[in-house]
């Protein structure tokens, strides 16, 4: 009888387990897709031309090498700026995202993708290629985006 019981038990433990480690797995690959909905929803943002919604995901301490950039850009006021003089020379805006891999280490978590855009600035059109890392940290539930590499890649024309 009491062999019966502990095994009982040892099953019961060992389902347990399994459901702790299902159920983490399941959150982290939730907390996965929250940060690749973040990123998504900054670019509509962009192409929406609302500079405030952007602003809602980006951290304080932001920095950026940009595409262009000779200089780390520094703070969120410098990249609000700098996105939204972009928006007000540029239309339609349209970003895609291709590959993107997730790595999240407690309250820190990256993205690499590469990245696809179209549209026009100041009358000229572009389509551009690209790879990035983003650099995101939780703050009161939010995933914010707190550093951002860009580099771009040789045109194939």
């Amino acid at each position: 009888m009491k062999f019966k019981h502990i095994i009982l038990l040892l099953s019961l433990i060992i389902l347990s387990c399994n459901n702790i480690e299902n159920n983490s797995q399941h959150t982290e690959q939730q907390e996965k897709e929250r940060i690749k909905s973040s990123l998504i929803d900054m670019w509509d943002a962009i192409e929406k031309g609302d500079i405030a919604r952007y602003a809602s995901y980006i951290h304080d301490d932001f920095t950026q090498f940009g595409e262009y950039d000779t200089v780390l850009r520094s703070g969120k006021d410098a990249e609000i700026k700098g996105i939204n003089d972009w928006i007000e020379s540029s239309t339609p805006i349209q970003t895609e995202m291709h590959e993107p891999k997730v790595t999240i280490n407690g309250d820190s978590a990256f993205i690499t993708y590469y990245w696809s855009d179209a549209g026009s600035t100041n009358g000229k059109p572009f389509n551009t290629k690209g790879k990035s890392t983003r650099i995101f940290v939780k703050e009161n539930g939010k995933w914010l985006c707190i550093h951002g590499h860009y580099t771009l890649l040789p045109s194939s024309d």
